[in-house]
């Protein structure tokens, strides 16, 4: 299991190693709504939480699924924007990018964590498909009235939902991330510089081993490989491979391999990570008791989020039946729990009691 990119005749001054202001706010707001992947956090999430006017707070709730479960691409605006464009330098500059971006595009990127639409294949058109609306609506209603909200008013106005977004994001921007940025910027455009240095003195594989011995280049192919506990593939056509660092964002190894955006490759600046860490086939060796790679690409999606069954299905292109019984096999086990919202029983993986049996694999899960 591993997530690719193509990078066959990408020429070196392609690759381009440069900090993201607006994907740094979207992984402190992930970090601020999801302690448990970043431990390490808690003394800044809990000084940011402590200064924060109620009426952000209530508002962070609003649309918390855009960052809660991993981040929305919508915070990588830059790789979606046609001709290889760059992260803006400053906030502002970011946000100017996330205006470029075409109504299906944000509403495509929006509706990712609501409505669990495809991702690496060419997206459809849901603002101008009936069928496709009353489809999406339904899968955010499993996902709770927050999301199916939030997924009406998208799909019924998608020039106000920008506008809010926009408006939050500046709002974060002057109640704490203003702060945390002028602190933190600088450790980034230093890591840009020395991976950049890299890049021109041994070439891409070593500045790719630099950051994660989990990205791995075949030169003679012309494609990196990220191994991670999900499928996916990237080409490379006209823009360029983005290397973007964060300093909140460990132990999150981000692949957004979105189709028809440049890739980018979002990675912590450091980290315990041990200098040769358990590939999946290893960990897979080891976790005797989720001996199945489809129950661990189960456990991938459970980290982040609740799903019904009928979500994991679309998701992993498998029946209900089958599904079902990966699921009853992880709750047996203990690594699953279940709440049921109506008529709709929604699972989520128990984080604590992964962490019980390694933290090598919860990592893997995480990444």
């Amino acid at each position: 299991m591993s997530v690719s990119i193509d990078i066959a005749g990408l020429r070196p001054e392609r690759v381009v190693v440069v900090p993201s202001p607006l994907a740094e706010l979207g992984t402190a707001l992930h970090a601020l709504a999801e302690s448990g992947h970043h431990p390490g956090l808690r003394g800044w999430a809990t000084s940011v939480t402590t200064r924060l006017d109620p009426h952000l707070a209530d508002r962070m709730c609003e649309a918390d699924f855009l960052w809660r479960t991993t981040f929305s691409d919508l915070f990588l605006p830059c790789a979606g924007v046609p001709g290889g464009t760059l992260p803006g330098a400053t906030l502002a500059e970011e946000l100017d990018l996330l205006d470029k971006l075409t109504d299906e595009q944000f509403v495509d990127a929006a509706l990712e964590f609501t409505c669990a639409l495809p991702y690496a294949t060419p997206s459809q058109d849901v603002l101008a498909d009936a069928e496709l609306r009353r489809r999406a609506l339904e899968l955010a209603a499993a996902r709770g009235p927050q999301q199916l909200r939030f997924s009406q008013r998208l799909l019924d106005d998608p020039p106000r939902i920008r506008t809010w977004l926009r408006q939050f994001l500046q709002d974060c921007d002057e109640a704490f991330f203003a702060d945390t940025w002028s602190r933190l910027r600088h450790q980034l455009a230093a890591d840009a510089r020395h991976r950049t240095d890299l890049l021109r003195r041994k070439g891409l594989a070593e500045a790719l081993t630099s950051i994660s011995a989990a990205v791995v280049l075949d030169e003679a192919a012309g494609r990196i490989t990220i191994d991670k506990l999900r499928q996916g593939h990237s080409l490379i056509r006209n823009g360029s491979l983005l290397l973007v660092p964060t300093s909140l964002g460990w132990p999150h190894l981000m692949v957004l391999h979105r189709h028809g955006w440049q890739p980018v490759l979002h990675y912590p600046v450091s980290s315990p990570e041990p200098a040769s860490p358990p590939s999946v086939e290893q960990l897979t060796l080891r976790m005797t008791a989720l001996s199945h790679p489809v129950r661990m690409q189960l456990c991938r999606n459970l980290a982040r989020s609740t799903y019904t069954t009928s979500e994991l299905v679309q998701i992993h292109g498998m029946t209900a039946p089958e599904i079902s019984r990966h699921l009853s096999v992880l709750k047996k086990a203990g690594l699953i729990t279940t709440r049921r919202r109506g008529r709709y029983v929604l699972y989520q993986l128990d984080v604590t009691a992964v962490a019980r049996l390694g933290s090598d694999f919860l990592e893997a899960l995480l990444r």
